[in-house]
């Protein structure tokens, strides 16, 4: 039974406080996800320890748990493309399910992604991004390869960016940082340690910090300005953090294109940058 259900189906039993937030959750479920805690109770004339209470209630540890799981719902109802299959990859699947089956958590992962994350707060991250002196971009294992991939886009547009796979260096880089520069920070969990220390410092050099990461209550959340969310179905795909990866890049690759569309000499940036690969591959084929 869906969170969505469970709350339409106890909304009589409920007290007049929590009926309020609950009928605004199903009836707006899609602008619920776009709601902080404060934005929610401004909106139905509530307290904005009172939605807190209601999610914990619920059964949820905080409010962005409650929104998960209203993200989850409105996913389900989404229509699944013809030939795909939503569900975990078993041992004893053929070759032709696992496909289905990974290509349903990829989508499914984007689609929920997508939801979770306001345009306001899009817009705001555009923002930052395209007036900072230079950006750090920081992330280990899987998410140090989205921030290498985002690295490489935004330099494509002549942006001032730093990144480097050691966490000791992307430490030593953050010490030159300070007012004016961004710091963005890739990690699922929210909890990886080098991560998580990196994010402290530069809040403390007054760097903006911009965490891209779960939508659980976890430590980079907390310490970061601005807060993308990604939600990923990682319990399908234990071997590798697949469809992290993929809410990941869904992200950084729509920031990209809006920065494209907004800086108005991008497309000449993006040309010289083909035109100086393409003498490379020339002198290969040669």
């Amino acid at each position: 039974m869906s969170v969505l259900n469970r709350i339409n189906a106890k909304l009589d039993a409920m007290a007049p406080g929590d009926r309020e937030i609950g009928q605004y959750i199903v009836d707006n479920p899609d602008q619920m996800l776009r709601l902080s805690t404060a934005a929610l109770a401004a909106e139905i004339g509530r307290s904005q320890s009172s939605v807190v209470k209601f999610s914990q209630k619920l059964g949820y540890a905080s409010y962005q748990e409650l929104k998960l799981a209203v993200s989850e719902a409105k996913a389900q109802e989404w229509q699944v493309p013809a030939g795909v299959i939503h569900g975990s990859i078993e041992v004893g699947d053929n070759y032709q399910v696992i496909l289905k089956k990974l290509i349903g958590s990829k989508l499914l992962s984007m689609q929920q992604t997508v939801a979770a994350n306001s345009e306001r707060i899009i817009s705001r991250t555009l923002e930052l991004l395209d007036g900072a002196r230079r950006i750090h971009l920081v992330g280990v294992g899987a998410s140090s390869l989205v921030a290498r991939d985002f690295s490489y886009k935004l330099m494509k547009l002549g942006r001032n960016v730093l990144h480097d796979s050691d966490s000791h260096i992307q430490m030593a880089n953050v010490s030159t940082l300070g007012p004016g520069d961004v710091l963005f920070a890739l990690s699922y969990s929210g909890a990886s340690i080098e991560t998580l220390r990196i994010a402290e410092l530069a809040r403390k050099r007054g760097t903006m910090v911009i965490a891209v990461t779960g939508l659980h209550d976890n430590p980079l959340s907390r310490v970061a300005d601005i807060r993308l969310y990604t939600v990923a179905d990682e319990e399908r795909a234990r071997s590798s953090s697949i469809t992290a990866r993929d809410a990941q890049l869904t992200l950084t690759d729509l920031l990209f294109i809006l920065l494209v569309q907004k800086q108005p000499d991008a497309n000449d940036y993006v040309h010289n940058s083909e035109a100086a690969v393409s003498v490379l591959k020339a002198d290969r084929a040669s």
